[in-house]
């Protein structure tokens, strides 16, 4: 059990298993200490000189014979104070690395109708929010009824997502309009001289971004918020002219 609790905090196996040897035997030769931790005699030597670097086993000569001692455990808690300080002072320069790579856009790709459904249901995780929509000119029910009407749909209304979309006025879209207030949605029509879009793409959470093209059977999933809040003010722009 300790064994495992010292490989927790910085050992390997190897060496909680020598220090622990050593600990228990106060003074003790190499060959001793072999025995006593089941670890080879030959690789002893190398453990023995990681654990006098990490400052937690020294070693003494009696009778010309040299000895090896645990240090106190208590060098344990101190090394992992020096740890504790150094990751501190890292952190600013750190965090700095970290706030740069948060500042480029997330781009996820999926494949397939299964991939497809799965970038739909991600905007199901932010409730009580508003998804703003450019529909193709053709609905996705390349995902099947089956997917929109009984899954997403009714999820969406559950969690209290409302859907504003702009689509290009098709017959199949003004019949997909007249359900608009049972489904959450309000949807305004283009001309499809004007708009004539065979990709989805949906704008939620703040700041994330999804296109779906149904005929290659993809699906992007992008995290930015600045292409999110340029992309949103040209919905409002088209939404606000119609």
């Amino acid at each position: 059990m300790l064994n495992k609790q010292l490989e927790k905090i910085g050992l390997n196996p190897k060496e909680a298993d020598v220090y622990l040897a050593c600990l228990e035997l106060t003074e003790a030769t190499v060959g001793e200490i072999a025995k006593k931790s089941g670890v080879k005699r030959t690789t002893v030597y190398d453990i023995i000189d990681s654990l006098k670097e990490k400052s937690l086993v020294s070693s003494i000569t009696k009778n010309k014979k040299l000895y090896y001692y645990a240090e106190s455990p208590k060098k344990l808690e101190n090394t992992l104070e020096e740890k504790k300080k150094i990751l501190e002072n890292m952190m600013p320069e750190l965090m700095s690395v970290a706030n740069a790579i948060d500042k480029k856009p997330k781009i996820r790709y999926f494949e397939g109708i299964e991939g497809m459904r799965d970038v739909f249901r991600d905007t199901l995780n932010y409730p009580d929010q508003e998804i703003l929509s450019w529909f193709p000119k053709k609905t996705g029910m390349d995902l099947g009824e089956n997917f929109f009407y009984k899954e997403y749909i009714p999820k969406r209304m559950k969690k209290k997502i409302w859907v504003r979309a702009i689509a290009p006025e098709t017959e199949e879209m003004k019949k997909y309009k007249e359900n608009d207030d049972k489904h959450l949605r309000q949807t305004r029509l283009i001309s499809p001289d004007k708009f004539n879009s065979e990709i989805n793409i949906e704008l939620y959470g703040g700041e994330k971004v999804m296109i779906v093209g149904f005929e290659e059977e993809i699906g992007i999933m992008i995290e930015s918020k600045k292409i999110y809040t340029a992309l949103k003010s040209m919905f409002e722009i088209m939404w606000s002219g119609l």
